[in-house]
């Protein structure tokens, strides 16, 4: 990747202040690295990597999730730093080929993490003003304190996304003849982003997973493990293992829908004297 221009870093901080505030005010899903990524590629140059960067970031935030007042490392500025990193590396759009971008963009979203936390203590010295704007029925008042935090938060990730397209940007190529000097190192970094996929799926079972569902789960890997093996289906092999399991949750929902009308549809009946159906 070139010198970075001007209407690069412009766009980059648009799209980390539009991020910024949709983790917590717009739809709540823009934000995800796999959306965020494939923009930040597409605006350096390359938006096939930035596709494969999102998607490997996405598998590492599937489970992280925010708990009280602690906050995970940040999805925007991972993810905006992991394409940065990789399209600065020259890597290659596969999602064995990002992992050390991965590894390299974790402290970059633990500052974003920062400055979710900074704007909540900032914003939380605001809430008597928003307690008495809401007494008064004062409409107005409780939007600008919104848009306030709204400002506050965008400007931050937009900042920091900045900040950290250009020093990535110059960091690129002393991570490139580092990488040759101390390959293992870089083969550290690159089996840690790797492991964080499977540490951020293991956060979501931990979460979700119930006994009766441990059937359904070595099913569905065995049947990975089999379609990946066949040529034939190695390429559809994540789109027919969801196909499967969208049959085996209609089939659940419906039984399930069946088994509770049946029963709120005999609660109130005796019976006759009569058989039949």
């Amino acid at each position: 990747m070139g010198d970075i221009t001007i209407i690069q870093a412009i766009l980059v901080f648009v799209v980390a202040f539009i991020m910024g505030i949709d983790q917590f005010s717009f739809l709540e899903s823009l934000y995800q690295p796999i959306v965020t990524c494939p923009i930040i590629g597409a605006i350096l140059g390359n938006f096939e990597l930035g596709i494969v960067v999102g998607g490997a970031y996405q598998l590492i935030q599937i489970g992280s999730m925010p708990i009280g007042g602690a906050q995970p490392p940040n999805a925007i500025m991972g993810g905006i730093m992991a394409t940065v990193f990789a399209v600065s590396l020259n890597m290659e759009a596969t999602a064995d080929g990002v992992g050390a971008a991965l590894g390299l963009a974790i402290p970059f979203a633990v500052f974003g993490q920062y400055a979710v936390t900074l704007t909540f203590t900032f914003m939380s010295g605001m809430m008597t003003k928003a307690d008495k704007y809401a007494e008064n029925a004062d409409v107005k008042g409780i939007r600008n304190i919104n848009f306030l935090e709204m400002g506050v938060l965008g400007v931050l990730f937009g900042v920091l996304a900045v900040a950290g397209l250009y020093g990535g940007t110059a960091l690129g190529d002393t991570l490139k003849d580092f990488s040759y000097q101390f390959s293992w190192v870089m083969a550290g970094l690159d089996a840690a982003g790797g492991a964080m996929k499977f540490v951020g799926f293991a956060i979501l079972m931990k979460v979700m997973m119930s006994g009766e569902m441990w059937g359904f789960l070595l099913a569905g890997f065995a049947m990975s493990l089999l379609c990946s093996s066949n040529a034939a289906t190695s390429g559809a092999t994540l789109i027919l293992c969801a196909f499967v399991g969208v049959a085996i949750a209609i089939y659940d929902f419906t039984m399930q829908t069946r088994i509770k009308q049946n029963a709120g549809a005999g609660a109130g009946y005796v019976g006759g004297d009569e058989d039949g159906i």
